[in-house]
């Protein structure tokens, strides 16, 4: 987990199409970022979806922020990049999920992914506890 820095993704997404209308409110001065690759080697840079200028991720490149470091070690940017194309298809249910990661990212694909700090703050959120008691 990482704070953005408010100016460097406000500026990002405002200079990305589509972008400009949701600015206002995107971000606040403590918005922290968690990983969304879950588990992963050291050597992977960190990345968090930022914004998606369409509805239909494929159809539009997202923003993402992407980070490695801690503190004052923290080496950071922000990037509008493609979507995985990868497509994982259930043949014996005709479910189809497409990646929600980057194009090129280095972590598995996004239906892989295990973060137990992730699922510890959606359980608490979904129980009511809020972010303040994680």
């Amino acid at each position: 987990m990482t704070q953005a820095p408010l100016g460097d993704v406000l500026n990002a997404v405002v200079a990305m199409e589509g972008g400009a209308e949701a600015s206002s409110g995107f971000l606040t001065l403590t918005h922290h970022l968690l990983c969304e690759l879950g588990e992963h080697d050291a050597d992977i840079e960190h990345a968090a979806h930022l914004w998606s200028a369409s509805a239909e991720p494929p159809n539009a490149p997202a923003l993402w922020f992407f980070w490695t470091g801690a503190g004052s070690e923290c080496a950071h940017r922000v990037a509008t990049v493609p979507w995985c194309p990868a497509i994982l298809r259930h043949l014996d249910t005709g479910v189809v999920r497409m990646c929600a990661f980057f194009d090129h990212h280095l972590a598995p694909h996004s239906w892989s992914v295990t973060d137990p700090l992730g699922d510890l703050l959606a359980e608490r959120l979904v129980s009511g506890d809020g972010p303040d008691n994680v």
